[in-house]
């Protein structure tokens, strides 16, 4: 099966360029400026839309097994291709969880099944994500874990933390962690400023820095690949530049909200604005994006979180903590910073697509090129579009996003070649 999509526009360096793009049973054959289409099974007119190697998303929950009523792998996979993402990595957060190669096994059999995009998947630290009982570390990484993760548990037990990523670092595994003291929460649901705004529990930032900062002394001791989840505050950013410099073995993500949003925009009561670590000052937001510009944060990743209408349709105190973000984050980020000049388009693709794949080794990954598989999106940079909840893939429509005027909508997903998105 011989495809070419023809007159779209890729990034050479940091320009845009006219290429067609040759794709035979799977892969990328060839990006010249004019490939003859004579013998091709069809051609994908890309109208100058932009062509970017497909996303990447280390950061998802698809809920399923055990939660279907939020999203399942088709839907939450569904979501993900709308949003221009042709790999994405699956946290742990299921019943049952990953755990044991059994349920690993079962999960990954139901991503083969159901999903659309290829779908990595995160195997827990500690024995369903809850104690301080280590999971059989190599063989889950024999039986395919994408790296290890408690992702939503910050894990308390900072012997339980040393121990695992000394095992992590024997395998040349990842330790990927929500980091989060829960003694210095005290069952906070907002940054300071919001929580005082609508009389509820603050959760300040020192419960992220802590950890982190324990965290990357025990990374340092074991030597083992620590990356930081979704970091929220400017304490974090300083930390994690310290730890580089040291040439300790730390990497870290921002989210689209926490770079687009600070609790400013938290104006009344309402849960869609209610995610965990959560939106926190102007000043942090600035810090998240200066860190992004100078390498100390080396990739954007949603943390996609779907919940049920009934999950949020409750008072920002007692709603579920959680945002979507597959289907608005190149289109909100594209906006709010490449059209105002404040990063490139290079940069983005760079935090959205190459960096990710380079850091946790996913060599099919992040890039458009020849020999690669063709994993594709196409993005309109042109033309406005308003964010639609009736357009939402995800099962979940929690997003503070929704209704928004945003450039760069996703006019066509490719997964090895084939369309698994198209406007």
């Amino acid at each position: 099966m011989k495809r070419v999509i023809a007159n779209g526009r890729v990034l050479d360096g940091s320009k845009l360029v006219q290429r067609d793009i040759l794709i035979e049973d799977g892969l990328i054959k060839a990006i010249e400026p004019d490939i003859k289409i004579d013998d091709v099974n069809e051609v994908i007119d890309a109208k100058n839309h932009f062509v970017s190697a497909g996303l990447v998303d280390v950061h998802v929950h698809y809920r399923q097994p055990g939660q279907e009523d939020k999203e399942t792998i088709k839907t939450g996979s569904q979501a993900a291709a709308h949003g221009g993402f042709t790999t994405v990595c699956a946290m742990p957060n299921l019943t049952p969880a990953p755990d044991s190669p059994k349920h690993l096994e079962d999960i990954m059999a139901l991503n083969r099944k159901d999903g659309v995009v290829h779908i990595k998947q995160y195997a827990t630290i500690t024995t369903n994500r809850e104690d301080d009982e280590l999971v059989d570390f190599s063989a889950l990484k024999q039986d395919g874990a994408f790296a290890f993760s408690n992702d939503g548990n910050g894990i308390q037990k900072s012997s339980t933390m040393y121990e695992a990523m000394q095992q992590a670092a024997e395998l040349d595994m990842t330790i990927v962690e929500h980091v989060q003291d829960d003694e210095l929460s005290y069952g906070g649901v907002l940054n300071d400023g919001a929580a005082k705004r609508l009389h509820v529990k603050a959760m300040p930032w020192v419960s992220e820095t802590a950890q982190a900062a324990r965290d990357v002394v025990l990374a340092q001791a074991t030597g083992v690949h620590y990356h930081i989840c979704h970091a929220s505050s400017k304490h974090t950013v300083a930390l994690i530049r310290e730890a580089k410099r040291a040439g300790i073995n730390v990497t870290a993500e921002v989210t689209p909200h926490h770079l687009l949003l600070s609790d400013e925009d938290i104006k009344e009561d309402n849960s869609y604005y209610k995610m965990n670590p959560p939106l926190r000052g102007e000043d942090d937001r600035q810090a998240l994006i200066e860190g992004l510009l100078d390498g100390t944060i080396d990739m954007i990743a949603t943390d996609h979180a779907p919940h049920t209408k009934a999950d949020k349709d409750k008072s920002i105190a007692t709603a579920a903590f959680g945002i979507t973000g597959s289907e608005t984050a190149f289109s909100t980020l594209y906006t709010a910073f490449v059209k105002t000049g404040r990063f490139t388009l290079e940069q983005l693709i760079n935090w959205m697509a190459k960096k990710p794949a380079a850091v946790f080794k996913m060599k099919a990954a992040g890039n458009l090129e020849i020999g690669k598989p063709a994993d594709i999106a196409v993005f309109d940079l042109d033309e406005p579009h308003v964010i639609k909840e009736s357009e939402y893939l995800s099962k979940g429509k929690n997003s503070p996003f929704t209704g928004a005027t945003v450039f760069g909508d996703t006019v066509m997903t490719l997964v090895d070649g084939k369309v698994v998105y198209k406007k």
